[in-house]
């Protein structure tokens, strides 16, 4: 079962972006350098907003 985006509120949206960013510039300095630190903190970003709402829904 795919889970499913969550809406994500302008706070989430911009602490995102600010870390796709920071991956971008990683990327640049050198395509192979290890990313899996920023990856993780977009993912447990990803991972309160559906908790939060999946709360809004019941």
């Amino acid at each position: 079962m795919a889970q499913q985006d969550p809406k994500l509120t302008t706070s989430e949206k911009a602490r995102i972006a600010v870390l796709v960013g920071r991956m971008c510039k990683r990327h640049i300095a050198s395509p192979d350098v290890h990313q899996a630190d920023l990856q993780r903190r977009v993912d447990r970003i990803l991972d309160g907003a559906r908790e939060r709402d999946e709360k809004n829904r019941k």
